[in-house]
C-alpha cells in the first residue's frame, strides 16, 4: 500500500476533480459518510447516542458537517462546535454548512471568549467526539486557545474519531509541535499519510482506517511515489516458493561472521534465525578461541573457527579465511557481537570492498564504518545495513536526535549516496533502497527492545537474500516478519518478559501464518 505526503494527496484530489470530473462535493460527501461508518462501528447503534463534532474552516470541517447530517438522520443527538467564526468557513464546506442550517441545526462558536465551560457541559453529555478541525495542510503549532481545547478533548476520556488526520499533527513528518488531538480512531481518505504511520504521529492517530472516497483506482495506481507500507500481501508475493524436488542447497547458503568473548549469543541467534527463516545451510564463523563454545550451543548450524587475537575477537588475519568460506556461500551476514576492537575495525574496512557476494551488515560491522561510510560505496555486491538510530548517527556523523527527527531522510540519503539498502530499526522501521523506493513497517512492539533482537533480524534478512529475494525486498520482508514474530511472542510471554529467543522461537508459526492466513484488508493499518 502506498503512503503519501499531503501535497501528493492534494494533487490526487485535484486530478480527480479536474480530469475525471468528480465534483469536490462528491468527495466530501463520501468522506463524511466513511467517518459515519467508523462511528457506527465504535458506538454500534447510533440512535439515541450523542456525538459532538468540532470543525474548522476548511474541507476537514466540511467532512465533519456531512457526518453531522447523516448521524442526525440516523437518530443521534449531534452538536457542531466551530473553532472559527462561521463566516470564515469556505469552499465546498459552505454548502454543507448551509444544508446543516436548513435542517434547523445550529453551529456553536468557540472562536472567542472562554469556551472552557461550554466544552465541559457538552462533554458531560457526549458519547463520542469527532475531530474535524485541521486537515493535512496543517503545519507548526496551534494557538494557546485552541491548544487548551485540544487538551480538554484529549483528556476527556471520550472516544475521539479524527477526520483524515488528528488536528495538530503534521501530515508529512508525523511531528507534533504542541497540543494535538490524541485520537482513538482516524479515518483517512484515499491513501495513508506519512504522519499517520511515522512516530510520534502514529501514537496520536489510534486505529487508522484508510477509507475509499471514490478516487478512480487507475488514478491511484499512477501516483509517482514509491513509498509503501509493508503488508502481508506484499511479503507473501516476495517469499520464494519451496518446490517438492528441492534439497537443502536449493534454499541458499548463509555465512555468518559474528561473535567475540561475551557475545557468542549474538552469533548463535543470527545463525539460528537464518535457518528458521528458510536458509538451507548456515555456517557461523567466529573467533577460534570461542569455537568450542559455539560447537556446544549450535546443533543444526555449522561452525568454522577464524583467526583471532587471543582475547576472543577476530584478527586482521581472518580476512583470507572469511573470503575462502564465502566462496561456498550465497550471502554474508557480518557484525553481530564482533566487538569494536581495533583489529576488528580494520578487518571490516579491508574486507568489505573484497566481498563479491551480497552482504548484510549489523551492529559492530556498522560501528566499524563510523566516519568511513564511503567504504560502503566500494562494495562489489549489494549491501544491506541494519542500524539502530545510534549506529546510524555514528555512521553518518549526525546526532541521534537528528536521525529520529526525520527517519525517512536518515534512511533515504545514505541509501542513495552509498548505493546500499538501509534498514533503519526502531518504532516504525524504515527500509530505503538505492533506487528511491521506501518501505515502512508497522509490525512489532516495545518488547522487542531487548538484547539480541537485532541479531535475529539480521539472520532473517540474510536467509531471504540467500533464497533469491531481492535485497530491498528481503530487508522489508525481514522487518515485517521479525515484527510479526515479536507480536506473536509478546502475546505468549508479554512485552515485559520477552527475550530475543522468544522472537526466534515464534518464527516457524509466523511463516505458517503468512502462508495460510487470509490477507487482511488493506484498508486497516
Amino acid at each position: 500500500m502506498r503512503v503519501v505526503t499531503a501535497g501528493e494527496m492534494k494533487a490526487l484530489d485535484k486530478t480527480a476533480i479536474e480530469d475525471y470530473g468528480i465534483p469536490g462535493l462528491v468527495l466530501m460527501e463520501n468522506a463524511g459518510r466513511q467517518v459515519v461508518e467508523v462511528i457506527r462501528q465504535v458506538l454500534g447503534e447510533v440512535r439515541g447516542k450523542y456525538v459532538t463534532i468540532f470543525i474548522g474552516k476548511g474541507n476537514n470541517g466540511g467532512d465533519g458537517l456531512v457526518a453531522a447530517r447523516h448521524l442526525l438522520n440516523m437518530g443521534a443527538g449531534v452538536k457542531v462546535l466551530a473553532l472559527v467564526d462561521a463566516g470564515e468557513i469556505s469552499g465546498d464546506a459552505t454548502i454543507n454548512l448551509e444544508i446543516w442550517r436548513n435542517m434547523e441545526q445550529k453551529v456553536y462558536s468557540l472562536h472567542q471568549g472562554d469556551s472552557a465551560n461550554i466544552i465541559k457541559l457538552v462533554l458531560m453529555n457526549t458519547d463520542l467526539i469527532v475531530d474535524a478541525v485541521y486537515g493535512t495542510g496543517f503545519k507548526g503549532q496551534v494557538g494557546e486557545r485552541v491548544g487548551r481545547i485540544f487538551e480538554a478533548l484529549s483528556e476527556s476520556g471520550k472516544p475521539i474519531v479524527a477526520v483524515d488526520i488528528p488536528s495538530g499533527l503534521e501530515a508529512d513528518t508525523g511531528m507534533v509541535n504542541g497540543p494535538c488531538i490524541r485520537a482513538s480512531y482516524t479515518v483517512t481518505f484515499g491513501l495513508p499519510k506519512l504522519g499517520l504511520v511515522l512516530e510520534p504521529g502514529a501514537g496520536y492517530a489510534g486505529k487508522v482506517t484508510v477509507a475509499d472516497i471514490s478516487l478512480p483506482a487507475n488514478l491511484i495506481e499512477k501516483i509517482a511515489t514509491e513509498r509503501y507500507i509493508i503488508t502481508s500481501e506484499m511479503v507473501g508475493d516476495w517469499l520464494p516458493p519451496r518446490p517438492a524436488p528441492a534439497h537443502k542447497g536449493s534454499f541458499g547458503r548463509v555465512l555468518v561472521v559474528a561473535g567475540s568473548r561475551g557475545m557468542t549469543g549474538a552469533a548463535c541467534l543470527t545463525g539460528e534465525a537464518s535457518l528458521r527463516a528458510g536458509a538451507g545451510l548456515v555456517t557461523v564463523a567466529a573467533p577460534e578461541t570461542l569455537h568450542d563454545i559455539l560447537e556446544v550451543k549450535l546443533t543444526e548450524v555449522m561452525t568454522a573457527p577464524l583467526p583471532d587475537t587471543g582475547n576472543g575477537s577476530l584478527s586482521k588475519g581472518a580476512k583470507g579465511r572469511i573470503l575462502s568460506l564465502l566462496e561456498g556461500a550465497d550471502v554474508l551476514a557480518l557484525g553481530p557481537g564482533l566487538s569494536q576492537e581495533p583489529e576488528v575495525v580494520d578487518l571490516v574496512r579491508e574486507l568489505l570492498p573484497l566481498v563479491g557476494k551480497p552482504c548484510v551488515l549489523d551492529a559492530d560491522a556498522i560501528n566499524a564504518l563510523a566516519g568511513a561510510g564511503d567504504i560502503l560505496g566500494k562494495a562489489q555486491a549489494p549491501v544491506v545495513i541494519t542500524p539502530h538510530p545510534g549506529e546510524m548517527a555514528r555512521l553518518t556523523g549526525k546526532t541521534v536526535k537528528d536521525v529520529q527527527m526525520d527517519r525517512l531522510a536518515a534512511a533515504i540519503e545514505p541509501a542513495a549516496m552509498w548505493n546500499v539498502v538501509v534498514l533503519l530499526k526502531g518504532a516504525r522501521t524504515v527500509v530505503a533502497a538505492p533506487d528511491g523506493a521506501v518501505y515502512i513497517n508497522l509490525t512489532g512492539n516495545p518488547g522487542m527492545a531487548t538484547g539480541g533482537s537485532g541479531d535475529v533480524l539480521t539472520g532473517i534478512v540474510a536467509a531471504l537474500i540467500a533464497q533469491g529475494v531481492a535485497p530491498a525486498h528481503a530487508a522489508a520482508a525481514g522487518a515485517y516478519i521479525h515484527g510479526l514474530a515479536g507480536d506473536r511472542a509478546a502475546g505468549e510471554s508479554s512485552m515485559t518478559g520477552m527475550v530475543a529467543g522468544d522472537i526466534l522461537a515464534a518464527l516457524p508459526a509466523t511463516f505458517q501464518e503468512l502462508a495460510q492466513c487470509e490477507i487482511k484488508s488493506p484498508c486497516m493499518i
